[in-house]
Formats: structure tokens, C-alpha cells, sequence
């Protein structure tokens, strides 16, 4: 892989967060470009010139039929075969926000027992009953497989979402995601870092406080909170407060995510 790993960004229809993503994997090392999802559908094979892919934030296809399900569809009755080989070819895949919904509306996630355009699990409108856009604390679960969150254990991010409740068909189903090590982060009290089970700590009411998923390899990541929103410490809502101390990070928590992610693809 070269030194400078290529990551693909879909845009178009609706998804809204290009700028800030482009800048999380340039900052992280990686070489960025991106393209259309309508030039992607015209040039399917243009998707094996990279060595991740990532699925932006926004509002895709104005969240017609719920969220991200007009991209994923259209995505899976044009792609699914070139994303396949994408993914046998061991390559990364970051969904964030609606790109997270994109990818479980695919079936990308939870990727169980190796199929992937097959949806085992559904993102649904939040508990409240309303969009949500504030910044909340996310553990990242330690025996998740991950790729991306190596190394990474509480995070704040903010949230922007009005469907990010994640709902499992059965206790099996739910089950075999913990198993499997699938969770890769959850929704935690900021207070006593334990698991989020009420508003606002868990924003959405998203079953076991499940915040993102990975597949079993690790290679596929997705998530609600959007780690591109800090990379930064002046992101942080608190950052006028906590600018004096001494040892203030030169970057945003969030980088490291993109980072992570880079290392693998050189290594």
C-alpha cells in the first residue's frame, strides 16, 4: 500500500459532510478523493483504485422511505458485486451518521457470517421523537476487533441524527452481535462512565446503548456520533473553558480514528 493510502468518499443526493471528512484523512496521512455517487454507479471498477471507502453524513435522498435507504438501495442493485470484492480484498469501510444508516439498510452491518447485502438490523427514528444535535460520550469497546478504534477508550462527539435508535428483530439477533465482539462503541454517562440507558446520555434509545457496530474482521466500521466534528480542540463546546491548561492535545480526539485507520492501510 502506498504511503499515502487512497480513500474513496461518496457524495451527491443529500450527504453533506465531504469537507470535514476530506480533512480528517488528509490530517491522518491518507490521500482523499471525492466522487459522485452517480459517477461511481457509471464507473463501478473506479472503487478498486482505493483502500477504504467512506460513507459521509447528511441527509441522502432527503431521508426518503428513512434514512439512507434510497442510497442503499440504489447501491446494492448497482455495486453489491464490486463491493464484495472490495471487501474480500481486505479493505476498510467507515460509515458515519447516515452513512452508518446506509450501511446497515445495505446489510454492511453486522456483517454476520460473512453476508453483507442481506439487512439483519435497522437504525429507527429516536425514542424522543426528534432530531438531536448535541455532543455526548462514547466508549469504545475494548474487545471489538476494530481496526479503527484500536487504542481508543472514552470519546466525546456530538451527534446530529433524528433516526439513530438501533433496533435488533430478535434477542438471538442482539445476542450474536454481542458474541461476536460487533459492538464497537456505546452511549456512557459522562458523570460515572457507565453504560447510557435514559436521555440524553443515550440519545435515541438505541438498544444496549449501541452507538456503532464493526463486522467480525473489524475491517467495516459504522457509527452515529461523527468523529470528523472533532478534529480539533477548539471543536469541543468546552474549549474556551479548558484552553489554559498546560497539557491540551494539539489535535481533536476523533483523528485518531482516521489514523488508525491509515496505519493498517500502510502496514
Amino acid at each position: 500500500m502506498a504511503s499515502k493510502p487512497r480513500i474513496l468518499i461518496i457524495t451527491g443526493y443529500g450527504l453533506n459532510c465531504e469537507a470535514e471528512s476530506q480533512c480528517a484523512w488528509e490530517r491522518a496521512g491518507a490521500e482523499p478523493e471525492q466522487i459522485h455517487l452517480r459517477d461511481l454507479l457509471e464507473k463501478p471498477a473506479r472503487l478498486h483504485e482505493f483502500g477504504g471507502l467512506m460513507f459521509i453524513g447528511g441527509f441522502s435522498f432527503g431521508d426518503h422511505m428513512g434514512s439512507g435507504h434510497v442510497l442503499a438501495a440504489r447501491m446494492r442493485h448497482h455495486l453489491a458485486e464490486d463491493l464484495q470484492r472490495f471487501i474480500n480484498d481486505g479493505k476498510l469501510i467507515l460509515g458515519v451518521c447516515n452513512g452508518f444508516q446506509i450501511m446497515v439498510k445495505l446489510g454492511l452491518l453486522p456483517g454476520l457470517d460473512g453476508e453483507f447485502f442481506s439487512p439483519k438490523m435497522a437504525l429507527i427514528q429516536n425514542d424522543c421523537g426528534a432530531f438531536q444535535n448535541f455532543w455526548i460520550d462514547v466508549r469504545f469497546e475494548q474487545d471489538s476487533p476494530s481496526v479503527f478504534t484500536r487504542g481508543v477508550d472514552v470519546m466525546p462527539m456530538p451527534i446530529r441524527h433524528g433516526e439513530g435508535k438501533l433496533y435488533a428483530p430478535t434477542a438471538e439477533m442482539l445476542a450474536r452481535v454481542e458474541s461476536e465482539q460487533c459492538v464497537a462503541c456505546r452511549y456512557v454517562n459522562t458523570e460515572s462512565g457507565d453504560v447510557a440507558t435514559t436521555f440524553p446520555e443515550n440519545p435515541n434509545g438505541s438498544v444496549n446503548a449501541i452507538a456503532g457496530l464493526n463486522d467480525p474482521s473489524g475491517r467495516i466500521l459504522g457509527m452515529m456520533p461523527h468523529p470528523e466534528a472533532f478534529l480539533f480542540p477548539e471543536n469541543h463546546p468546552t474549549w474556551t473553558a479548558r484552553k489554559a491548561e498546560t497539557s491540551v492535545a494539539k489535535s481533536g480526539a476523533g483523528l485518531k480514528l482516521f489514523e488508525n485507520a491509515v496505519a493498517y492501510l500502510r502496514s
